[in-house]
C-alpha cells in the first residue's frame, strides 16, 4: 500500500483525489490518500474535508514520513521545481502534464530522480485509454504495415473565463505556453507512443481569438518522424465551440482513427488483401468488430472526466515502484513531449526547421510579434 499526498487542490487535485478517495478494485489494495497541500489555505482545507484527509501546507506535507509517492497538480511552470523539492524528501512523484515548461529544470528533476532512485512518472493518461492500447498493438504487430503519416488535431475552445478563472492561465511563465503545451502536449505524448519519435518540425503559432494572453492560441506544425513518416498538428483554444481530439496514424496496410478517445475507424489489411486503385474512401471499417472488447468503465467524476484512464495510470505508477522498473509514462516520456513542444515554439519564432531537443531555451523567453495582431507575441 503507498501513501500518497497531492499537491495542488484545483480542479485537477480534486478529482485525482476523488479517484484515490473511491476504494475501486483496482486501487483499493494498492493506494491511499494522506493528505492534500497547497499555496492557499481555503481550498486546502475545504478539499482536505470533502475528501477525508488532512490539510497541510507543502513543507508539513513532504516532511510527513508516511507519504510514500506526492502527486503534483500545480501551476505547469512549478511541476519540475516541486517534483525535485519531494524527491529530495525521499518521495516518489507523479506530475500532472506537461513534465514542466522548462527542459533545464526537467533536466535537475532527472538528475535528482537518478541521484535518490526514486520512481519519477507524468500523467498522459490517454495512453491508457482502451482504443489507444489497441492502436499500439497495430503499429507494433506491423498490422497497419509501414507507417506513413500521422494526424493529431486538438480543435478546442477555450473561452476567457477559463483563462481568468486562474492567474497562471496564458502565461509565458507558468503556463509556459498556449494551446499546444497545456491542452495538446498528451496528443503529441500518444502520437509518438504509436508512431515513434519527432526528429524535425518547422511550425507558426498565432494569437488570434482571445485578448490579453502571453501565449498562442492556435499552433500548426509539420512533423518528420524518425521512422520516416510525415504529420500534421493542429493545437488551438480558438476552434468555437469546440470539437473533439483525434489522431490518426495511416500505414501502407492499414489506419486507426481515434477520436474522443473511442476508436472511430480501423483497418488492418487480410492475408491477399488489394485495394482498388483509387481506394475506398473510408470503406472497411473494422472499428465494431473490436468495440466490445474495449469496453471500459464508463464512470465520470463530477469534473466530467472519465476515472478509468487515470486509474489505469495509477495503478501502473504503484506497480512500477513495486517492481522497480520505470512507469509506462516516465520523465522521460515527458521530456520528449516537451522537446517537441519546445521545438513547435522555437521553429514559429525562428521561422526555420528545428530538431526537438536542439534548443533549452525556456518556454518564457522573449519572442516577435504575431503578424497582424500589433502588440501580441508568439510563443516561444
Amino acid at each position: 500500500m503507498l501513501n500518497f499526498g497531492i499537491i495542488g487542490c484545483g480542479s485537477i487535485g480534486g478529482f485525482l483525489g476523488r479517484l484515490l478517495t473511491r476504494r475501486d478494485g483496482e486501487l483499493a489494495d494498492r493506494a491511499r490518500l494522506v493528505a492534500v497541500a497547497g499555496r492557499n489555505p481555503a481550498p486546502v482545507r475545504a478539499l482536505a474535508a470533502e475528501l477525508g484527509c488532512e490539510a497541510l501546507d507543502v513543507a508539513d506535507l513532504l516532511a510527513r514520513p508516511d507519504v510514500d509517492a506526492v502527486v503534483v497538480c500545480t501551476p505547469s511552470g512549478t511541476h519540475a521545481e516541486l517534483g525535485t523539492a519531494a524527491l529530495e524528501a525521499g518521495k516518489h512523484v507523479l506530475l500532472e502534464k506537461p513534465v514542466d515548461v522548462c527542459r533545464d529544470a526537467v533536466e535537475r528533476l532527472l538528475a535528482t530522480a537518478r541521484r535518490t532512485g526514486r520512481t519519477v512518472g507524468v500523467v498522459s493518461q490517454r495512453r491508457f485509454d482502451p482504443s489507444a492500447r489497441l492502436a499500439r498493438a497495430a503499429v507494433q504487430d506491423g498490422a497497419l504495415g509501414r507507417v506513413t503519416s500521422v494526424l493529431i488535431e486538438v480543435p478546442w475552445w477555450r473561452g476567457d473565463a477559463y483563462y481568468a478563472d486562474g492567474t497562471w492561465r496564458g502565461t509565458r511563465a507558468l503556463d509556459g505556453g498556449g494551446a499546444l503545451i497545456n491542452q495538446a502536449v498528451q496528443a503529441v505524448d500518444l502520437a509518438m507512443w504509436l508512431a515513434g519519435p519527432v526528429e524535425e518540425v518547422a511550425a507558426h503559432t498565432a494569437l488570434l481569438a482571445h485578448h490579453g494572453l502571453e501565449v498562442e492560441d492556435v499552433a500548426t506544425a509539420s512533423l518528420r518522424f524518425a521512422g520516416g513518416a510525415l504529420g500534421a498538428l493542429l493545437a488551438t483554444t480558438a476552434a468555437y465551440p469546440g470539437r473533439t481530439a483525434r489522431i490518426a496514424v495511416h500505414g501502407d496496410r492499414g489506419s486507426v482513427v481515434i477520436d474522443n478517445d473511442e476508436l472511430a475507424y480501423f483497418h488492418a489489411a487480410q492475408d491477399g488483401e488489394q485495394a482498388t486503385a483509387y481506394g475506398a474512401y473510408g470503406a472497411g471499417n473494422q472499428a465494431d468488430a473490436h468495440r466490445p472488447s474495449l469496453a471500459a468503465d464508463g464512470a465520470r467524476d463530477s469534473i466530467g472526466l472519465l476515472y478509468q484512464p487515470h486509474r489505469d495510470q495509477l495503478a501502473d505508477f504503484c506497480d512500477a515502484i513495486a517492481a522497480g522498473r520505470s512507469p509506462l509514462v516516465d520523465a522521460e516520456a515527458g521530456r520528449r513531449a516537451l522537446d517537441v513542444v519546445l521545438a513547435v515554439y522555437a521553429s514559429a519564432r525562428t521561422g526555420r526547421a528545428v530538431r526537438p531537443g536542439d534548443t533549452g531555451t525556456p518556454v518564457s523567453s522573449g519572442t516577435p510579434e504575431i503578424p497582424g495582431i500589433p502588440g501580441k507575441e508568439s510563443l516561444s
